[in-house]
Parts: C-alpha cells; sequence; structure tokens
C-alpha cells in the first residue's frame, strides 16, 4: 500500500481480520467497509484468479481508491443493502464477510465532514453525503427528549439531561451551525483534564443517530448470516463497547437482546460459533496507529 493510501486510512488489526477469514483461493468475499482499501487489498493477495471480491463504501470519496482488478467489485452504498446488492451480481452465498466499524482516517481528517473534535467544521457527521439527516438538524432540531435519549443511549453520558437542556436553551437565541459553536455552548460540561473524551463522546452520540449506526450494524450482521456459506466467516473490527456488545452478543446468541430459546434439556442452537477469544492491537500498532487502541476484533464461523 502506498502512503496516499495510508494517508486516507490505515487499516487497523489487518493481518488479524483477513486472517480470521481463512481465505480460499476461489472463494467469493465482501469487504463491507471499504475506506482506503487496506483490507481488500490484502484480500485479493490471498485470492487466486478465480476468486472473487466484493466491496460496499457509501462515502463517495472510497471511490477514489478503487482497485483496478478483474476479481474487484466496488459498490457504492451502504452495508445495510448487503443482500440486496449481492443479489444483483447473482451472488447467493460468500465464503466470507470483513467488517471494520466506525469512521475511517479520512473522515476524521477532513474538517467540512464534521467528524472530528480538532476542527472547526459545519455540523454535518454524514458518511453518506446525500444523506437526508446531517448534525445540524439533530442539534437544531430535534426535541429535548430526543436530544435527551441519544445522549444517554449512544454517548452514554451521565448528565444527558442537562447537556440536551443546554443545546435546547442556545439554539433559541441563534442556531449551532459549527462543531466550534456546539462547542461553545457546552463549555461548562468541557473541562480541561476531561474536555475531549467528554466531546468525543458527545460528537459519537450525534454521528451514530444521523448514521442511523446501530440498527445498520444490526441489519449487516443479520444479513451476513443469511449469505455466508455453510463454514463461512464473519470478521468484525469495532472501536466503541456499543458496536462490540452488538457484535459479541449476535456471535453468541444469534441475537442482540435476551437469550435464544432453549429446548426440553437447556439446548439452544445459533447460526455462528465463535472462534478464539477477542483480539485487541498490540502496544507496536497503537504507537503507530492511534485509531487502533480502542479496537477490538471478533471471528465467528458459520455452522
Amino acid at each position: 500500500m502506498n502512503s496516499e493510501e495510508y494517508q486516507y486510512h490505515k487499516p487497523v488489526l489487518l493481518t488479524e481480520s483477513v486472517d480470521g477469514l481463512n481465505i480460499k483461493p476461489d472463494g467469493v468475499y465482501v469487504d463491507v467497509t471499504f475506506g482506503g482499501g487496506g483490507h481488500s487489498r490484502e484480500i485479493l493477495k490471498r485470492l487466486g484468479e478465480k476468486g472473487k471480491l466484493f466491496a460496499f463504501d457509501q462515502d463517495e470519496d472510497a471511490l477514489q481508491n478503487k482497485i483496478d482488478d478483474p476479481r474487484f467489485i466496488l459498490i457504492n452504498q451502504n452495508f445495510r443493502f448487503l443482500k440486496r446488492y449481492l443479489r444483483f451480481y447473482n451472488v447467493r452465498e460468500v465464503d466470507g464477510v470483513l467488517g471494520d466499524l466506525g469512521v475511517s482516517s479520512h473522515q476524521f481528517n477532513v474538517a467540512e465532514r464534521g467528524f472530528s473534535t480538532r476542527f472547526d467544521g459545519e455540523l454535518d457527521m454524514r458518511m453518506n453525503k446525500g444523506g437526508e439527516i446531517s448534525a445540524y438538524d439533530v442539534v437544531n432540531n430535534y426535541d429535548e427528549k430526543d436530544l435527551r435519549r441519544l445522549f444517554d443511549a449512544y454517548g452514554e453520558l451521565k448528565n444527558a439531561g442537562a447537556i440536551a437542556y443546554t443545546i435546547v436553551k442556545a439554539r433559541k437565541e441563534v442556531s449551532i451551525k459549527s462543531t466550534e459553536q456546539l462547542k461553545e455552548v457546552l463549555a461548562k460540561f468541557l473541562p480541561a483534564h476531561k474536555s475531549a473524551k467528554i466531546l468525543a463522546q458527545i460528537y459519537q452520540a450525534i454521528r451514530i443517530e444521523v448514521n442511523q449506526e446501530m440498527e445498520v450494524l444490526k441489519e449487516m450482521l443479520e444479513q451476513s448470516v443469511e449469505v455466508l456459506k455453510q463454514g463461512g466467516r464473519l470478521s468484525v473490527i469495532s472501536y466503541h463497547s456499543l458496536e462490540d456488545r452488538l457484535v459479541k452478543r449476535f456471535m453468541k446468541n444469534g441475537m442482540f437482546e435476551g437469550e435464544p430459546e432453549r429446548d426440553i434439556f437447556g439446548r439452544f442452537e445459533v447460526p455462528l460459533k465463535q472462534l478464539g477469544k477477542l483480539i485487541v492491537p498490540g502496544e507496536k500498532e497503537v504507537m503507530e496507529n492511534n485509531r487502533a487502541r480502542s479496537a477490538k476484533l471478533r471471528v465467528a464461523e458459520k455452522k
């Protein structure tokens, strides 16, 4: 991979996540989060001439990284449409699905996308720049109850109610249009020693709402099981506890909440078998790539 591709997005747990797929040279694989193409390139290295790789990315910026390879097809769509687009290409079953969740380094590094706490930019945060709802809409149009809900559920903020109230009060005077304005409005909740962490939680909550990330992740996981062959692998990297919790529960129980039904002997059937233990980056990778510090990789196989 050249330096420009690394600049766009340096892949996390690259070898481990692709190892988890147990690549067959003539297999069919899906990278549901193409981004800078790092994981896709590694998969292609391990495929033979008859292998096939489909990749998804809803962000049109990712199209500039398209790989010129006859075995590769890039689909500019949200991965919630995994099953639909595979069917469009007459693909019913695949040997493996890989997902590297969250925001790409490129999206964080472009100020006008509004993802980063480091820059002043418009309140946007749409992974798909054509999406209907932006961070501006959430901050300026959601009622206090809904803001409190998302700061609590997606930001895991103890003072979610106070933050929601403060935003609603401030926007009555003037619309909150930029990330810097939002910081100023919430300044009293951002003590110097914890401001970066709290602001990241606030941004995360808004971003998850804008992009429907939890709903989309659930749809992708369920569809992955439907399209995987018996013995096919699911390899997923997550970056915060909300994502990881969903992935972990789904791989263990085949559902996101509760427990599966048991028979009279207390046994239950689930579609996946978890493989190995949770994998996290080593110290060297975290030092070289700060984004890796919160990454968690889980791998499962379809029974």
